[in-house]
């Protein structure tokens, strides 16, 4: 009797533990100088035969990227979608992983990676100056250790998943605007497609797109890029779904006070935590994660609905497909 009440206590004490055990998740990430080129057809894509204003006077600057590579070599790196544009890898995990960030600085300036919404300590804040991680100097690596705590991860009103960002904090300011930008998506607990895959599994597809109008030239009109991932005027391409499809969009804004942004879809509509709309509103360091039946096949304008930055170009068009039918075989030889 004795040893099953020691059995039983044993398991009652683990559970928990098991309960909350994950999978221990592993990125290799450089931070690299690149230049980047706000719209690379050189074209007004939205309005043929015009053009992109002061704002297309210039269209590359030098700037810096987080890079997602296949090990620790930093040999190998891996494609991203097109539609990412600017946005460094997106770090997935379901609530009670571990991610381990490989972080090596390539780049010619100190540079870090902090996250929002994780729990980490004081080391892998990657930010204030202080901690281990706080500043990564040009040629050095860090691996960075963050828990997808229950506060991680979705509320009970969110959807299946939810985004966070990450960016250098370093310098706060020009980090940002430089392009060290990048989202990690937290799937609930039970809610991921397997323990190799933690994507959502009630979700076809998802889109994150980051609305930042970036400063180049101290604010200089044609130096303000009203971008969405780092592009404008209808640059931003690869947005596209199948009819049927559910379809998450992570919507995410970092910048100044003009980066009050609101995001508008032509041709759908959305469900914000129960909420119909076609418009979600976002002001700096905003996450929301939105859901989408892409059921109205047609290629459709997306883009900020203010004013000013319509008019610099922070739009462009996604697309539905429609379904592809069943082929029917040709009826046979009738009979006689």
């Amino acid at each position: 009797m004795k040893s099953l009440l020691r059995v039983v206590l044993v398991i009652l004490v683990a559970a928990p533990f098991a309960a909350h055990a994950g999978q221990v998740r592993e990125y290799w990430v450089a931070a690299e100088s690149v230049t980047w080129d706000y719209a690379p057809s050189g074209k007004n894509l939205l309005h043929p035969g015009s053009d992109m204003g002061v704002w297309g006077k210039r269209l590359s600057y030098p700037k810096y990227r987080y890079i997602r590579y296949t090990d620790a070599t930093y040999r190998t790196p891996i494609p991203q979608p097109e539609w990412m544009g600017i946005l460094g890898p997106e770090l997935l995990g379901e609530v009670g992983d571990t991610l381990k960030v490989h972080f090596r600085n390539r780049a010619d300036r100190p540079f870090s990676m902090h996250p929002h919404g994780l729990r980490y300590d004081e080391d892998n804040d990657g930010a204030d100056h202080r901690g281990a991680g706080a500043m990564i100097a040009p040629g050095k690596s860090y691996t960075y250790t963050w828990t997808l705590d229950e506060g991680a991860g979705p509320g009970p009103s969110d959807p299946s998943s939810i985004v966070w960002l990450y960016h250098s904090h370093v310098d706060h300011v020009a980090d940002i605007y430089q392009g060290l930008i990048g989202t990690i998506v937290v799937t609930r607990k039970g809610m991921a497609i397997s323990s190799a895959d933690p994507r959502p599994r009630d979700v076809d597809r998802n889109f994150t797109t980051l609305f930042m109008v970036f400063d180049e030239e101290d604010g200089a009109e044609g130096g303000l890029k009203h971008a969405m991932n780092g592009y404008i005027f209808g640059n931003l391409r690869g947005l596209e779904a199948v009819e049927g499809e559910r379809v998450r969009w992570h919507l995410v804004a970092l910048g100044s006070e003009v980066d009050l942004h609101t995001a508008h879809w032509h041709g759908e509509t959305v469900l914000d935590h129960g909420r119909r709309t076609d418009v979600i509103e976002l002001l700096p360091a905003s996450m929301v994660s939105v859901d989408m039946v892409a059921d109205n096949p047609g290629t459709w304008l997306y883009h900020c609905h203010v004013g000013d930055h319509m008019t610099a170009g922070m739009m462009t068009r996604w697309t539905v497909k429609p379904r592809p039918q069943p082929t029917v075989a040709p009826p046979g030889p009738q009979p006689n």
